[in-house]
Parts: structure tokens; C-alpha cells; sequence
């Protein structure tokens, strides 16, 4: 099997598909297709069609039907994602010592994506029976209603109950020293001014890559992430526009950068190909992941470009900005996401803030 993109020729809007020796898998494009014209993400939609492969190709390993798993071709499915793929058609024992293919977090978001997707299916008349779901009368524990909630409150709801326990992650950061070695490796304005860009004001990469100099306002100091469609395919994840105070230096970085480099060039976006080809074409996810290799490589640093979002955040939350303002910023749907994700201390953080609050001057005198 293999994950297919597709381009709708009536829009130019990018989406993917999952293709067998037989054409179309017809239940996962059905899915895709509603992906797709909900307007998720073509970054989304390919990431549900990798899970999709996956699940079909290990029901077609099990000799299982899609319409007919339950709950135990859940769990051998865990299993197989677990194994090392080359050992996943073999019915071998593997080594503990054997790391997992998929951690839990991928495993979870697989989950996730095939639950979905039934539940998509449901719509169109498949029984669930058992699978990934069981009925519960009360309400869901989000804050989340489905539409005429009213009328279907009290029947049971769908919610999945097969998932691996994880641990929280630290997010990876950047210290000021490799912000600057990185800054220094770039041999270009306009990549300076990216990694710059992502250091300064926290947006994605994605969202950099969608600026326009209409979103750059030079005098009042601030940058506006709206989020459109875009020619090169970034995309920003906030639904609503946000705009956020940026440097003095990063607004003469960007003068000099369209003075020095971008010239007269008649092009609405703000990263743009240069020295490459298509020439003036908007800059591509792509083209930024190979500039970061090489900054790897020059560098030592294996570093990667949402490590700079992760930087903003701690260094606003270490200086002591309010989390609701932390979280407007960084345009979090819910005050939830943003406390969740930084809610973290390092022992550095715990050790300055007991010190500010005078608890190794203070204590009682005790021979320890």
C-alpha cells in the first residue's frame, strides 16, 4: 500500500489518498475526502493516511475484514506496531533489549485516527459493535457538544478506551548561545531573518512561512499571523488571527534583508526562493528542512525549527508573563494547551524560585 497525494484541479487544494494493487481504498478515501473538505491541514490529512496504511496493512497481514475487528485486533495491532518492521510478518519472539518501533505517543495518535474513522464510518451506516468504543450515559468530559446534542444527549457515548499510558515530555529549548551560533551559520538575510523571525515572536514554521509584508508593521513593532491559503502549502493552525510585538532588531533585519537581497522583486510573501528554483516562488517547507540539515551539519546542533516556539514560551514564562498572556500569544485554542505543555520546572527553575522566595535563608536552623 502506499499514501498518494492528490491535487484537486478546481481549487489547486493538495490532499492524499490511499492506493493498493487494486486502485483506491475505498473506506479510507471515503475519510480522506471528508478530511479534505472539512479543510483540515494537507499536513493532517497525509498524517491520517500513513496511520490509515498501517491498520489496513495489518488487517490484510491478519486475513481480518475492516468491518469486522474487535477489541482483540486492537491489541495484536499495538503489538505489530511495537515490532521493528522488519520482524512484523514473522512469528518471532523480540529481545526486550529490542527497542519499540512506535512510542507510546505515536501508537495513541494511530489509535486515535482509526477511531475516527469508524466513528466516521458509523455516520454511513457501519456497526461499531465493540470496537475502540464503549457506551457511557453521562456527558462527555470536554467541554465539546456534538450538534442536536439536545435531542441525543441521553443515548450512549462513543469514546475510546484502548490507549498506552505516556509520559510527559520536557519541551526541547534553545539556549541563547546555540540561538546565536545558529543565527551566525546563516550564510543568507533571509534565513537569518526565519530563524530570527521564530525566535523573536514564536510563530510556527508554517506561519513564516505564510507572512505577507502586508502582516509586517514596521512603525507600531508587530507582526499579524492571519491564517490563508497559501501557494506554498504553510498553513497556520490558529483559526483566528493574532498579533504579536516583536523586536526593533528584527524589524531592521527585515529592512535589511529586502533592501540587500530581496531587491525589487514583485512578490507578496515575505520568505521567498532566491537563489534557487522557481526563482521569487514563496519559500517551502521543504527548502526549510533542507536549510536546517545543513545548519545541523555546520553547526553540531541537532536542533529542530519548533524547538524555537518551545524557547519563546519558557523564556516569557521564566520572566514571569502572565500564562494568559503566553497563551494569546502563541494563539493556543484553550489556556489548557499552554499550561499543559510549559506547566514543566526544571530543577534550575524549582532551585531560583525557592532562593527568590527566601527558603534557603529563612528556614528554621535545624543540624542536619
Amino acid at each position: 500500500m502506499q499514501v498518494t497525494r492528490v491535487l484537486d484541479p478546481a481549487s489547486d487544494a493538495v490532499s492524499f489518498t490511499l492506493l493498493d494493487e487494486n486502485g483506491v481504498v475505498a473506506p479510507a478515501e471515503r475519510y480522506l475526502r471528508y478530511l479534505s473538505d472539512i479543510e483540515r491541514s494537507p499536513n493532517t490529512i497525509k498524517a491520517h493516511a500513513h496511520d490509515l496504511k498501517d491498520w489496513f496493512t495489518f488487517l490484510r497481514e491478519i486475513e481480518c475484514d475492516w468491518q469486522t475487528v474487535r477489541l482483540d485486533e486492537i491489541g495484536a495491532f499495538i503489538r505489530w506496531l511495537r515490532r521493528p518492521p522488519s520482524v512484523r510478518q514473522q512469528s518471532v519472539s523480540v529481545l526486550p533489549s529490542v527497542g519499540h518501533h512506535c512510542s507510546e505517543a505515536t501508537v495513541n495518535r494511530k489509535l486515535s485516527t482509526i477511531s475516527v474513522f469508524y466513528q466516521h464510518a458509523t455516520r454511513h451506516g457501519l456497526d461499531l459493535g465493540e470496537l475502540v468504543t464503549f457506551g457511557d450515559r453521562g456527558a462527555a468530559r470536554s467541554g465539546w457538544r456534538p450538534f442536536l446534542h439536545h435531542i441525543s444527549k441521553s443515548a450512549p457515548h462513543a469514546r475510546r478506551v484502548v490507549r498506552l499510558p505516556t509520559t510527559s515530555k520536557i519541551p526541547r529549548l534553545l539556549a541563547p548561545d546555540e540561538v546565536q551560533t545558529i543565527l551566525d551559520a546563516c550564510g543568507h538575510l533571509r534565513d537569518r531573518l526565519l530563524f530570527a523571525a521564530l525566535y523573536d515572536s514564536g510563530i510556527r514554521i508554517g506561519e513564516a512561512l505564510g507572512l505577507r509584508h502586508e502582516d509586517v508593521a514596521a512603525a507600531e513593532r508587530e507582526i499579524t499571523v492571519r491564517r490563508r491559503s497559501n501557494t506554498n502549502g504553510a498553513r497556520s493552525k490558529s483559526p483566528h488571527s493574532r498579533t504579536i510585538p516583536v523586536s526593533a532588531e528584527l524589524l531592521r533585519l527585515d529592512a535589511d534583508y529586502l533592501h540587500t537581497e530581496y531587491g525589487d522583486l514583485d512578490s507578496d510573501y515575505v520568505f521567498v526562493n532566491l537563489w534557487g528554483r522557481p526563482h521569487g516562488r514563496a519559500l517551502t517547507y521543504s527548502a526549510v528542512h533542507a536549510l536546517v540539515r545543513r545548519l545541523r551539519r555546520d553547526t553540531g546542533i541537532d536542533f529542530d525549527p519548533h524547538w524555537y516556539r518551545h524557547t519563546y514560551a519558557t523564556r516569557m514564562l521564566r520572566d514571569k508573563v502572565p500564562v494568559e498572556v503566553v497563551s494569546k500569544l502563541l494563539g493556543h485554542a484553550s489556556l489548557t494547551t499552554t499550561t499543559m505543555t510549559y506547566g514543566h520546572l526544571s530543577s534550575d527553575d524549582a532551585r531560583r524560585a525557592l532562593a527568590e522566595a527566601g527558603w534557603f535563608t529563612n528556614t528554621v536552623a535545624v543540624t542536619l
